[in-house]
């Protein structure tokens, strides 16, 4: 059953790349207000599932659906996901010489609003999240990550969020590249992000940012699957056991068939 209510929802995905199956049967329900950390060791396919979920092009979906609020999103473009309210912060944001920050907010707020109206509190609204994550407002006028130093790529992610109030964030490893201090301002506008209506998936591989924002549950992905779930407690033991021990506990579940 469609859970109607949920921000996110999908149901066995599977996913290509280049004809190699990376992701191989993944279900997860995301409701209002929950915060679920997606972990795992490197090559495992956390950022694959991240991508394919929001329909980026390299990915080829094999099999499942993918629902935004009860709607079937699985044959929609990623435009389309996104107007539905899906967002997807990237882990390598990449640089649009040319075209301001604001031109660029502007332009991204206004293709999801239903009308003009909905544009009259923009530069209020704007001003208000440079505040918010403490970004100097002539940010503004600086072409779209280029020339931006990490921190800075991952706070302008953050803050196209914040203007876009997604129904479900998907922040593939937001938190590499950070120093404590920009991943404390990035941490704050994911949470004030959350609301009861709002979920979110955050693909990292370290406990770090979990300090900062509290998952209701913790997943651990390898080959292509989830295959342990648990709360805030299971990335402590990532973090204190590395990810061996499931590994291991895995490999023995299938050798005992």
């Amino acid at each position: 059953m469609i859970p109607n209510d949920a921000p996110f929802h999908c149901e066995d995905i599977q996913v290509s790349i280049a004809d190699k199956e990376v992701v191989k049967g993944v279900s997860l329900t995301i409701r209002g207000g929950e915060i679920h950390a997606l972990m795992g060791p490197n090559g495992s396919g956390k950022s694959t599932f991240a991508n394919a979920l929001m329909g980026h092009p390299s990915y080829t979906l094999t099999g499942g659906k993918v629902y935004i609020r009860g709607k079937d999103v699985t044959d929609s473009s990623p435009e389309e996901r996104s107007r539905r309210g899906m967002f997807l912060a990237f882990q390598y944001p990449l640089a649009i010489p040319g075209v301001t920050v604001a031109n660029f907010l502007r332009a991204a707020v206004k293709s999801h609003a239903a009308d003009e109206t909905e544009m009259k509190g923009f530069r209020k609204t704007l001003l208000a999240n440079f505040e918010r994550l403490e970004i100097d407002p002539a940010f503004a006028t600086r072409y779209v990550n280029d020339g931006f130093s990490g921190g800075e790529k991952k706070r302008l992610e953050i803050l196209q969020m914040l203007m876009l109030k997604p129904a479900i964030a998907l922040l593939d490893e937001t938190d590499s590249g950070l120093d404590i201090d920009a991943l404390q301002i990035v941490s704050k506008g994911i949470n004030y992000m959350m609301g009861p209506d709002t979920g979110a998936l955050l693909v990292t591989h370290y406990q770090r940012i979990l300090n900062f924002v509290k998952p209701d549950f913790v997943h651990v992905f390898m080959d292509g699957r989830i295959v342990r779930s648990g709360g805030p407690e299971l990335a402590h033991e990532l973090e204190e056991k590395g990810y061996e021990w499931i590994e291991n506990e895995v490999k023995a579940a299938v050798e005992a068939g």
